[in-house]
């Protein structure tokens, strides 16, 4: 979630509830050992001890090729106060793949076992090291050979998008793969990919076999998805997100946030969200056209102050067409 899952979203959504855990976006390893305030850019809660305002933990995540390189930023960051390292192998970007990085090595299992190893053996026995893979690079069939590599190297947790990279984010998801992994790891095995609803989740549960599930895009979709999934396994009674409530999130983000970037940019992260609220609210598409050419801080945070005020009208949720 390069770029859309910044530390002010993790605020916002772990606040909501449902959610166990988070992981930051990548942060990109090449050769240097990164200094402390690139570690901070990227997890602020560092210097919360890795856990958001809310509570809840957050997993650093790194993306590299060389093993040396990761395991060293690995021990940098656990010296700053990183509780869990999470490594990176499912990106999908061109940009990503062409400098070797991302699903683009799982195209050779070996190298994604050497880099979990050198992490793992950098660390204290006590500090998590988990990895996300896809099914694959061009087509699924190395699905298994990746998963295994990642438990043979030590590591404590697998996250598995349920796609191969050439699959991008088309649907659907192939959760059954990940039943397969799940019956041969003795390693805890999470599934992600394709969950937009609470149907979605006992969807992926049944053919996944994995109660424990990443969410992403559709989290982005759906804010408060995890806490929907929480409530219906509980069989607690619970009122989803308004429109309104939502809406009333989305101002509250766009004033926090606008010190952080130049003016003519102020709104383009709420216009993003709006892009993935529009799956499971109508009116986030109606706002979006509102506001999609206006650059003005006063005119945006007028135009969304409005649309809080409007939120009362009644909604008309829709179905989401696209993957996590």
């Amino acid at each position: 979630m390069e770029g859309v899952v910044e530390h002010h979203v993790r605020d916002l959504l772990t606040r909501i509830g449902g959610l166990d855990s988070c992981v930051t976006e990548f942060i990109r390893v090449t050769d240097q050992k990164l200094p402390l305030r690139v570690f901070q850019r990227y997890a602020p809660e560092l210097e919360q001890g890795c856990k958001t305002p809310a509570g809840i933990p957050v997993k650093i995540q790194l993306l590299g090729s060389k093993p040396e390189p990761m395991a060293i930023n690995a021990q940098e960051l656990v010296r700053y106060g990183a509780t869990a390292i999470d490594l990176n192998f499912g990106c999908p970007a061109k940009t990503v793949n062409s400098h070797e990085g991302g699903a683009c090595l799982l195209r050779q299992p070996d190298r994604v076992y050497r880099i979990i190893k050198a992490v793992r053996d950098a660390l204290p026995a006590h500090i998590p090291v988990s990895a996300k893979i896809r099914l694959g690079y061009e087509d699924r069939s190395s699905y298994l050979d990746n998963a295994q590599a990642v438990e043979a190297a030590g590591a404590s947790e697998l996250v598995v998008h349920a796609r191969s990279k050439a699959d991008g984010y088309k649907p659907p998801a192939y959760w059954h793969y990940i039943a397969d992994i799940k019956a041969r790891l003795k390693i805890p095995v999470v599934a992600n990919g394709e969950i937009w609803s609470v149907d979605d989740y006992l969807r992926c549960r049944e053919e996944s076999g994995c109660e424990d599930v990443m969410l992403g895009r559709g989290l982005l979709a759906c804010p408060d998805l995890a806490r929907q999934i929480k409530a219906h396994l509980q069989g607690e009674a619970y009122q989803p997100m308004s429109w309104k409530q939502v809406c009333q999130m989305l101002l509250d983000y766009y004033r926090l946030t606008l010190p952080l970037y130049a003016e003519h940019n102020c709104g383009n992260r709420v216009k993003q969200w709006l892009m993935y609220l529009r799956l499971h609210y109508a009116q986030a598409g109606e706002v979006f056209e509102q506001i999609k050419r206006l650059t003005s801080p006063t005119e945006l945070d007028s135009a969304l102050s409005l649309a809080v005020v409007a939120a009362d009208k009644p909604e008309v949720p829709t179905l989401a067409a696209s993957g996590n």
